[in-house]
């Protein structure tokens, strides 16, 4: 029922009682009336004077009735509607809404119907304004992490990036990013747990203390150990955030892996044609204060034309259905290992580049996820491809899916 409903009804129950005022002025000047010509038949009857007791009797009978018709009926109806004009201007600013009760018990009922149904109304409204700040901040932080995720990478001159990110909510836990530092570039993704603004939250604290911690230490490890020691004290215990960091560096031309327990680098080798998966270290940040004993950088042996694939647990933990009931299948990693070995070489030429692997993977995963399908996590994917001799800036473009293809997946 709606407050203007309420007020209607209000109205109508204020106007049924001045009206009743009407008819007891109009009796009391039917009883005057009456006293006027009648009342010589009346000082023959009972021996009075004109215009005396009988006078007085009839107006306090009066007077009486209108008083008690406003006390015990009117003057509860006029508060409550009074109320819930203030309800309606906005200018209602207590939380617990009390009319005086009327001595009429049946009265009563409908006044606390009335005033338990404004209240009722009050919060919803005050919930509904408190929901549309909710919103808007979480449109803010939308729009906040889509300018981080959609920013334009740093060039590095001898590695060609890739890198987009699809939260499953407005606000998603994954990041990537590429920082350079003198000769270093750090390329890396995470996950924090879960999804929403404290993901999200959790996610441009992260981007900022690496950021922060590249300036000073060279080492991967030595960035994640201190980011992860300011981190620890200030999230809740079960905010984890797995990470994979990479850094190339450009001078040498030497590649060096620093993981906190994120899924595996898969390093696509060209010579061989062929995958492999570097694990992860099995600690994550924000699991211990001090994880100084447990992460190290190693460093991976990496040539002209091999591919980099990093990616978050949205891809291979993807299902082939619009929900989950036992019965799906997951993309998992031998489907991702598959699309980067089966990608198409460059035009004429032998080897693979990030465009080609990154589509062939997005291209893969449409197909396996297919119509109506349920994303369950953020998906982030980076693929960097070190650049040989013959490498062309123009190879690079992207690969649209063709019409017939059955799929709606888009990043």
């Amino acid at each position: 029922m709606s407050t203007t409903v309420i007020l209607r009804d209000i109205i109508i129950m204020k106007y049924l009682f001045n009206i009743t005022n009407i008819l007891v002025i109009i009796i009391l000047l039917l009883n005057v009336v009456f006293i006027y010509f009648w009342w010589d038949t009346l000082i023959a009857t009972w021996g009075i004077e004109k215009y005396s007791i009988p006078s007085i009797i009839f107006l306090v009978e009066a007077l009486l009735i209108i008083s008690i018709i406003k006390i015990i009926y009117e003057k509860p109806i006029v508060d409550l509607e009074y109320t819930i004009k203030k309800f309606l201007s906005g200018q209602l600013k207590i939380w617990n809404i009390e009319i005086e009760k009327s001595p009429n018990p049946h009265l009563n009922y409908i006044i606390l119907f009335f005033t338990n149904t404004l209240t009722t109304l009050k919060n919803i409204k005050d919930e509904f304004i408190h929901g549309k700040e909710i919103k808007s901040e979480v449109e803010l932080g939308k729009e906040i992490q889509s300018k981080l995720l959609g920013k334009e990478l740093i060039n590095i001159p001898s590695l060609n990036v890739i890198a987009k990110s699809k939260p499953a909510r407005e606000i998603g836990g994954d990041s990537y990013d590429v920082i350079q530092e003198g000769e270093n570039y750090y390329i890396y993704v995470w996950d924090a747990t879960g999804h929403g603004v404290g993901a999200g939250f959790i996610m441009m604290m992260v981007n900022a203390l690496i950021s922060w911690f590249s300036k000073i230490y060279q080492s991967g490890a030595q960035i994640l150990i201190n980011t992860n020691e300011i981190l620890k004290p200030r999230v809740k215990a079960n905010l984890l955030m797995t990470l994979l960091l990479i850094r190339w560096d450009e001078k040498n031309k030497r590649l060096f892996m620093t993981g906190a327990w994120h899924e595996n680098l898969i390093v696509y080798k060209h010579k061989q044609n062929k995958c492999f998966k570097i694990k992860s270290w099995w600690v994550a940040l924000g699991m211990i204060k001090d994880i100084s004993k447990l992460l190290k950088e190693q460093e991976i042996r990496f040539e002209k034309n091999d591919i980099l694939v990093f990616y978050s647990d949205g891809i291979t933990e993807a299902i082939n259905q619009s929900k989950k009931d036992w019965n799906e299948q997951r993309f998992w990693e031998e489907r991702l290992i598959a699309a980067i070995q089966e990608a198409p070489n460059v035009t004429e030429k032998n080897y693979k580049n990030a465009s080609l692997v990154f589509n062939n993977i997005s291209i893969e995963l449409s197909k396996f996820m297919g119509y109506n399908h349920i994303q369950m996590d953020d998906i982030t994917l980076v693929v960097a491809h070190y650049r040989g001799e013959e490498y062309n800036i123009n190879e690079e473009k992207e690969i649209f899916l063709s019409e017939d293809f059955i799929t709606e997946w888009k990043w």
